[in-house]
This record gives C-alpha cells, structure tokens and sequence, in this order.
C-alpha cells in the first residue's frame, strides 16, 4: 500500500501531471541515459538513470569492470555484493538515482550476442548473482532495475521474436533470477523487447502484473526498454508502469547533438538501445535486433486521451505514478535523506580499482595445463596477439563503459616479467563492434589500416625464441546482434595452430564473451578464459599467469561444438516465421549434455586450480544442507569450488525430468594443506518442480545429492529424503 506521503501527492497531482511522471524525458544536463522530470511544484525531483551492468555509464569516465561471465565465474556471491555497492557508490557519485542493471537473462544460445552481460545457464547461479548485486546497488541508496523480463535470450530479432514457451519452464528456468532479484529488494524491472507465446514481453499482463507484481508482491516499477513500447492502451493495462526513453528519436538525438557541442561523449550520453546524432527512423531495418525508435513517446502522446476515454482506468495512472513515488520515498529522494543516508559516493578510488581486478583474477578460468602454468619468474615470454596493446573492456552496446585507467595485456606481463618480453601482433588487430556502428556513417577507410599486414611469421620467430609463447585471442560481441559463429573471428585460430608449432609451451588466453570454439586445444599447453576482464585485463593476467593469484575461476556455461547445443535447431534458434520455440524444455546447457549424453569439450563448473584438493566425509545435516570436507593437498594455496547437484526422485511419466540439477556452491580459498568443514545450502527448487495447479511441488522420496568440483566432478554421493 502506498503510504501517506504518496497517497497525499497522488491527490494533489493533475492528471498532465501524473502523466508526466509515467515517461521519460530529455534530461537537460545531458548526463543520464534515462531522465524522468519531476513535478516542482509539489517537491517531487527529478529522477536519472543510468546504464550500470558493467560500470556507471554518463557522460564521465567511471570504474569498467570485467563481464557479468566474468564475475559469475567467480561462484562468490559475497564478491557480487561488493560489486553492487561499489556500482551504486560511483552512481551516486554521478548524480544518478537508477542503474540499469544487473542482466538476468539465462544463457540459453551461446551465440546471443549479449551473454557477457548475464550470469549463466543455470537458474541458481544466476539467482544467487542477481540477489547480491542488487542487494548491493540497494544498499547504497540507489534503484536496482534487473532486466530484461523476460525470455530475451537472443539478439536477433530481439525485438519482434516470440519465445514460445511453457509456464514450467519459465518457472523453473527462466523467471527464477528475476524472482530472487526482487526478494533482494529491487526497486525496478525493465521489461523485454521479445514477445512471449504472442504478446509483448511490455504488455504481457500474466508475466508483469499477475506474476511479478500479484504474485511476488512486487511493489516497484516496470520500465520498457528503450523504445520498447508497442502500444499505449495494452502495455498501461498489462502492467508497464514507465516508457523509456519517453521522447521521439527525434528529439533524444537533438538532445545528444547539443551535449556534443558541450564537450560530452556521444557514446557515453547514447540511450539503452545506442543512439547516435542521425535519426535512425530513416533507412534503418528495425527487425534486425533493434527497436523502432518511433515509438519513443507514445505515453506522452497519448496516455492523457486513454485515461480520459476510460481505455486506462485512472485508477490505474495512480498506480503507475504511486509505483514510481514509493521509490523515490524509499530511497530518500522525496525528503532528501539520501543524501545524509546513503554511503558517499565516489568514482575510481583505489578500492574500486583493487575491486575491479580482483573479480578479474576471481573470473579467470584455467581450462586445461600441462604444467606450462604457473610462469616462472625468469621465463623468457613471448605475447602474441592481435589486441594485446588494449584492455578489452567489454562488448558493445549500453554498457559500454569509459576508464579512467586500463592495462593491456603487454603492460601487465611486463610490469611483472623478470625473463624478456617480446612482442608480436601476428593478425590484424581485431575491431570492436557495437550497436553504435549502425549509427556512425561508413566513410570507407579501412579500419586495420597499416595494420592489416601483421606477419605470422613475425609472431613464430618470437615465439621460437622464448621459453612460452602467451597468444592472447579474442571474439566480437555486441547487443542488437548475435555471434554467427563460435570461431574466433578472422585468422587467430591459425595464428594460434602457427605459434603452437613454433613452441609447445604455448598459452592461448581468450577474451571472449562467452564460449568459443577450440579446434586447437590438443596443440597447445594450457587454455585461459578470461572473457571480458575490464579495466584490469593486464594486471590480472599477469597475477594469474605467474602465479600470484590461483585461477579462481569456474566456468557458469558449457562449453561444446556449435553443434552440440540444444539451439542448433532452427527451430530453436534464431527462431522459424517470428518464433523461436523453446521445446528442448528444460535441457538447458549442462543440463542437456547430462539428459543426451552428448560429450562437452569443456563442462560446467569446470576449472582447475595451482593447487589439488580432497573432498570426503560428506553428510546430510538436515533436509536441504549438506556438509563436506575440503583439504588443499599441494605445498600452494589454491581455490576451489565445492558444487552441489540434486538428482531427485523419477517425476510422473509424462514429465521430462533434467538428471541431476545444481543447488548449492561454495568458493573456498585453502592455504597450503588447509583443511576445512564446508556447509552447503541447497535452494529448495532444485528439490521441486513447477506445477500448473499445484504450483512448487516436491517429489516425495531419496533425492540424491552428489559433491565435487564440477558437473561432470562428482566423487561424493548423500541421499536426502523428503
């Protein structure tokens, strides 16, 4: 229920008003990728957001942190948390009420060109992610706004695609993120571009209203995504409580064009879907995995006549408008305790550096080693690469993030290198791409430039001449388009077979956005997975490859052939006449690879560690924890990530039943033949399954639960009962 405070405003407001306040608008110091006015006359402020997965995107430099994948990988949950604080530190430190973030969305197709923004295939892992970071964002005072609700599980088409799926599977893999997301306290949700089974993700009563807001008692506010508002009448009635960006395309680039003459950056002042100061509403094809940026305004246009028809119950209005002033109360924007409250905000201190390459040291995935790694001090290196001169940030789109400061992977390992360094490209340097090109115009040149010749046989004579070839890769990731392929792009799986000959001592580093193909993995030493490491890229490479810091990285998605995956099916994936029909159910990532047997190249949850580890004496403590025993048994201090999964009871025939699914984990750092008791909390929907009459049902019987280090690690067995 609204409290006093808001019931009395809602009285006081006219309905041009109220209407003001259910739409975005230009922000007048073109600082936010979001701006809702308020209603000076009533005291009520205005409210900015912001672009936040990865970093606070303005018009100024802020912290760029490593992927979402990256931070995911890490398993801590604890780490996320320090990361939603710091997110909501520099926002504040920016003026901004709202982040944009975190991404919820499962990684179903491991082409989707937004993976690096989300969490994992898996419904725990993302769940647990999703409820620390906003717990975190929420306790510094700002509005956590988890997106994109939901099913937007693929660029393509994203906005006009149909995910055609059953209410089972959207509750046992799809909606659980965002549900643990507002237990934690999320102020916001911003509703998808997709449709699903038919309707709009933005009017989809079932989903938004009776689902997030009946249901979950969910008392914030739904946003669009940018220019994802189809209709008035529909998206008002179903549940959306906020258009963004508010305006015409028109005007949101005008506004962008001003800030330019001011000194702004572009970029940092684009809006969610990436904007540019040409007017995209001519000559741009809308289908291809962008909005159409016309319909930007249409509750400014037309809220008023449908409230005044009757079409949109007035009631209704307050609603909208009541959601939108209990934030602002609840977060000390309406009395201005925010500002004595809230944590001091602040923007590249060096806690928020050490933060920034500790999750890319805790994210970093070691996938194989034949001893090549830790580096020896004194090793003569040999780095290799098309990029290694540059961080890699990030990928493309709205959460692009500018540094204050950034290490490439060259500064990294020489700053920490005792042998000497060489350095060679080996393959033109590999571009980023981002939703902003669509909007840049093409004078032709060519972007490799000089560039274009980088010799291999420069890169092989380095090689030959040092202890250990390091060959750094990369892939290119953006929103509004989806990878065609999981190769890496150009020549570098080559370069890499051509390096590989040269010195069998050969490290291939890959910053991708999620998995990529390995067709080389027998011919080389050792595999890292740094995915996008941010800011830090250099400096945590070199910590991890010499030793400093153990790879305490496991990996959230399965790696596989392309073909492998359940979306190789058309059908499946990008989707047949509008529809992209989500019948592999439930076997999702390791969870069809376990059902079909199909054999991954690299599972999930896998990593190794510097060091080894033992587990033993497992045991049930009660009805959904179980304990272990976890010693370190090298002569190094190493980490490891203790895995729980469930294999519960066979389900009635006529359902399909995933064998085994995750519920539980805990990242573990041990010293040198440290031994600890571990004490696992299994989330009770691992246990049950979704009914639609019955709602969460648990199979009554001996649910197995097995222990180890990975889903295809799984030494220890204990059996629960229910």
């Amino acid at each position: 229920m609204p409290s006093n405070t808001v019931e009395r405003l809602l009285s006081e407001l006219t309905l041009a008003e109220k209407v003001r306040l259910t739409h975005g608008a230009t922000d007048t110091e073109g600082t936010a990728t979001g701006f809702v006015p308020g209603v000076e006359r009533l005291d009520i402020p205005a409210a900015r957001f912001s672009d936040g997965p990865l970093g606070v995107r303005t018009d100024e430099p802020a912290t760029a942190f490593p992927a979402s994948t990256a931070l995911s990988s890490s398993f801590d949950p604890g780490l996320a948390r320090e990361f939603g604080r710091t997110l909501g530190r520099e926002a504040l430190a920016r003026d901004q009420d709202v982040l944009l973030g975190p991404g919820l969305n499962l990684i179903r197709v491991p082409h989707c060109g937004r993976n690096f923004e989300y969490y994992s295939e898996d419904p725990v892992v993302t769940g647990r992610f999703a409820g620390s970071v906003v717990d975190g964002i929420e306790s510094s005072g700002v509005v956590a706004t988890p997106k994109h609700f939901v099913a937007n599980n693929q660029e393509t088409a994203r906005a006009s695609v149909s995910a055609e799926v059953d209410e089972r599977v959207l509750r046992e893999l799809y909606l659980p993120g965002f549900r643990d997301a507002v237990e934690a306290g999320a102020g916001a949700v911003m509703s998808s571009y997709n449709r699903v089974n038919g309707t709009y993700a933005s009017e989809h009563e079932g989903l938004l209203t009776e689902t997030l807001k009946d249901e979950w008692s969910f008392d914030g506010v739904v946003m669009s995504d940018w220019f994802g508002t189809e209709s008035v009448v529909g998206t008002a009635n179903g549940g959306l409580d906020l258009q963004m960006p508010g305006i015409s395309a028109e005007e949101l680039f005008e506004s962008m064009g001003a800030a330019d003459e001011e000194g702004a950056d572009r970029d940092a002042q684009a809006s969610e879907t990436g904007a540019g100061p040409e007017d995209p509403t001519e000559g741009f094809d809308y289908a291809d995995g962008m909005p159409d940026p016309r319909t930007g305004g249409l509750y400014r246009e037309e809220l008023a006549d449908a409230v005044e028809s009757g079409e949109v119950p007035e009631s209704r209005l307050d609603d909208m408008v009541g959601r939108l002033l209990t934030q602002l109360e609840r977060h000390g924007l309406l009395d201005g305790s925010r500002d004595a409250e809230a944590p001091e905000g602040a923007v590249d201190t060096p806690e928020h550096r050490d933060l920034a390459e500790r999750i890319a040291v805790r994210g970093t995935v070691l996938l194989d080693n034949d001893g090549v790694l830790p580096l020896s001090d004194d090793a003569d290196v040999a780095v290799v690469g098309p990029n290694v001169d540059e961080a890699i940030l990030g990928g493309g789109g709205s959460s692009e993030t500018t540094p204050f400061t950034e290490t490439s992977p060259v500064e990294g390992i020489e700053a920490r290198a005792a042998g000497s360094v060489s350095v060679a490209r080996g393959h033109p340097r590999v571009e980023d791409v981002s939703l902003f090109d669509a909007f840049e115009p093409d004078d032709g040149a060519d972007e490799n430039g000089a560039e274009a010749d980088a010799s291999v046989d420069e890169a092989v004579a380095a090689a030959e001449d040092a202890d250990v070839a390091l060959v750094f890769v990369r892939d290119q990731a953006t929103e509004a388009a989806d990878r065609e392929t999981l190769a890496l792009p150009g020549d570098q799986d080559d370069l890499i077979e051509a390096v590989a000959a040269a010195n069998d001592r050969t490290v291939v580093v890959a910053n991708t956005s999620g998995p990529f193909a390995t067709p080389w993995r027998e011919d080389v030493a050792a595999v890292v997975a740094e995915w996008y490491p941010g800011q830090a890229h250099g400096s945590a490479a070199a910590a991890v490859l010499y030793g400093d810091s153990d790879p305490g990285g496991r990996l959230p998605v399965t790696f596989a052939p392309e073909e492998s995956y359940p979306t190789a099916d058309e059908r499946r994936y990008p989707g047949v006449d509008g529809e992209a029909h989500y019948d592999e159910g439930l076997l999702v990532g390791y969870r069809h690879f376990d059902a079909t047997g199909a054999e991954p190249t690299y599972p999930f949850g896998h990593g190794h560690s510097y060091a080894s580890f033992e587990y033993r004496d497992a045991e049930v403590v009660d009805d959904s924890t179980v304990a272990v025993t976890v010693e370190n048994t090298a002569d190094r201090p190493g980490r490891t990530v203790v895995q729980a999964y469930v294999d519960s009871p066979t389900a009635p025939d006529d359902l399909d039943r995933p064998p085994r699914e995750l519920g539980g984990f805990a990242s573990l750092a041990l010293g040198a033949g440290e031994s600890r008791r571990v004490t696992l909390d299994l989330d009770e929907r691992a246990f049950g399954r979704y009914d639609a009459d019955a709602g969460w049902t648990v199979d009554s019987g001996d649910h197995l639960v097995s222990l180890g280090p990975s889903s295809r690690d799984r030494s220890l067995d204990v059996t629960i009962e229910r």
